[in-house]
Order: C-alpha cells, then sequence, then structure tokens
C-alpha cells in the first residue's frame, strides 16, 4: 500500500509559478513510477507528467511541455512539480498518482494510488 499526500497548491497570477509536491508513505518508494495528472471542473482528468522509478525518464503532456517539471527525491519519499509561466488554463486540481511498472506511463488507468488532490488557480 502507497498513501499519497499533495501539497503546494494556491492562487498564481498568470506568469508565475508554484512547486508542488507529493509525500508517499510506505515501503518501496523509488520502485513505483510516479505521475501527476490535473482535473478541472466539468472536464476529464488529464496526464501532466511521469517520471521513473530512479528519475532516468519522464514524461510531459503537450500542453505543460517547457514549462513543468517533474522530479522526486526518492530519500525523502517525495515527487515534485515545478510549473513556471502559469497560465489560466492550468486551473485545476492536481493529483498524484503511483504505478508500479518501470516507464513513465500517460495512462490514468494504469495507475495504483492516488493522492487527495491539491487545488491550483491562476487567476490576476
Amino acid at each position: 500500500q502507497v498513501q499519497l499526500v499533495e501539497s503546494g497548491g494556491g492562487l498564481v497570477q498568470p506568469g508565475g509559478s508554484l512547486r508542488l509536491a507529493c509525500a508517499a508513505s510506505g515501503r518501496l518508494f523509488s520502485r513505483y513510477t510516479m505521475g501527476w495528472f490535473r482535473q478541472a471542473p466539468g472536464k476529464e482528468r488529464d496526464f501532466v507528467a511521469a517520471i521513473s522509478w530512479f528519475g532516468g525518464s519522464t514524461a510531459y503532456g503537450n500542453s505543460v511541455t517547457g514549462r513543468f517539471t517533474i522530479s522526486r527525491d526518492n530519500a525523502k519519499n517525495t515527487v515534485y512539480l515545478q510549473m513556471s509561466s502559469l497560465k489560466p488554463e492550468d486551473t485545476a486540481a492536481y493529483y498524484c498518482a503511483a504505478h508500479s511498472g518501470i516507464s513513465p506511463t500517460t495512462r490514468s488507468s494504469q495507475y495504483d494510488y492516488w493522492g487527495q488532490g491539491t487545488q491550483v488557480t491562476i487567476s490576476s
């Protein structure tokens, strides 16, 4: 079992930056590929980013490539999402997820564990 708790959400002006964190409890964090997804009201949950076990491989959604960076610290059982050049369309609840596969995947159905989410609002 893995429990995930996101933090770092908030209200930011367009063009600003924000760093989300996801702390994981349980053993063998380093054996989980970690991902971030987001869901805006009335929309489907979208893939944002994912990172492999030891960070050697990453994947990003088209809308965030070049603006967001995913990283992980296995010693702290934590995965991060650094977001910059934020836009109003980035407004959503952001969810951390874990799956036991070795490679990053964009498919939410392949993730085994999910956090409760943290709200990110981009507005002036």
